[in-house]
């Protein structure tokens, strides 16, 4: 005998229109977050991006050492977060979506609730890591690049980093089968965005080429942008020569009296500046094109990914396990 609800579920699909299955699917998604504990990705979400801004927090945007490897912290997080939100969401409930699917789903609809629930998710997120960094003291730049505040700024691309890793699980949560399946590949992609952000690894080659297949990529070069890498001090130089302060060559110490004429002289922040000059990157330059063009890759990431998700969910009907 079937179930009267099911029934009544696949008379309304079959007469509903897309936007009517939107929010029909948006409302589901809702209760979920409420009723089935979704809730939970935030305060997790909240204790690692509070542990790392606790690590790295003091030197980010205000060194060029500390900035990079900052930016390379906080885009590990809105990735991690971005992963763990949506990488079981289609999986865990395929029997169901299939099912509702040859009674008229509409799977654009579908993925377009869930791209919207995310969002949502997302937006949370972002406003909870912008709030830690400034319980944490980080010295969010005050001038944005795009906009006129760099909280602002900094705000979108969190949002875009975490929204695209996001939608990117979210496909892959439309292709594979199962929630073993999902988070054993999690991991790997996790890596693979890591790995490849052409920013804490030296890459050269075609090892380098596929940075630009990466979020992290262009969310790293977004925010070292926006935190003004290129204008921001280099201490690692001054640290390095500092070292063989000690060194005697003909009786004398010739390094440490190098050094303390540049103290004395006052000299040592012009120094680190001219050194951060030299170290400057120009794929971190602070202009509106350079944020502007790593955003527009960010949204061709979303725009791809959700695409691809709703293409494999289009065949869920061939799925006979």
């Amino acid at each position: 005998m079937r179930d009267n609800g099911t029934d009544a579920m696949q008379y309304d699909l079959k007469h509903k229109g897309r936007l009517a299955q939107l929010w029909i699917y948006l409302q589901k998604f809702l209760r979920m977050f409420v009723y089935q504990n979704d809730w939970k990705v935030l305060p997790m979400g909240a204790a690692i991006a509070a542990l790392v801004t606790y690590v790295i927090g003091a030197n980010l945007f205000v060194t060029q050492e500390g900035t990079a490897m900052g930016c390379f912290a906080i885009v590990c997080v809105c990735i991690w977060n971005g992963f763990f939100n949506s990488i079981q969401v289609v999986c865990r409930e395929r029997n169901i979506v299939k099912r509702e699917h040859r009674a008229g789903l509409h799977m654009s609809s579908y993925i377009a609730a869930q791209m919207i629930y995310q969002f949502m998710l997302c937006t949370a997120q972002t406003v909870i890591t912008l709030l830690i960094c400034k319980a944490s003291k980080v010295s969010i730049p005050v001038q944005g690049v795009v906009t006129p505040w760099g909280i602002v700024d900094m705000g979108i691309t969190l949002l875009l980093i975490t929204f695209a890793a996001d939608v990117m699980s979210l496909m892959v949560s439309c292709i594979v089968r199962s929630t073993t399946t999902a988070m054993t590949v999690m991991p790997f992609l996790l890596i693979f965005q890591l790995v490849f952000s052409g920013s804490f690894f030296n890459l050269s080659g075609f090892a380098n080429r596929i940075t630009v297949f990466t979020i992290s990529r262009w969310g790293i070069g977004s925010l070292t942008a926006i935190g003004r890498y290129n204008e921001l001090p280099m201490v690692t130089l001054w640290n390095t020569i500092y070292k063989f302060k000690n060194m005697e060559v003909l009786g004398g110490k010739p390094i440490l009296d190098i050094l303390r004429m540049v103290e004395d002289g006052g000299h040592k922040e012009e120094f680190l500046l001219w050194a951060g000059q030299v170290n400057a990157n120009s794929m971190y330059a602070s202009t509106v094109e350079n944020v502007l063009h790593n955003w527009g890759m960010l949204v061709l990431f979303i725009c791809i990914f959700a695409v691809a998700a709703v293409l494999a969910l289009e065949f869920v009907d061939k799925d006979k396990r």
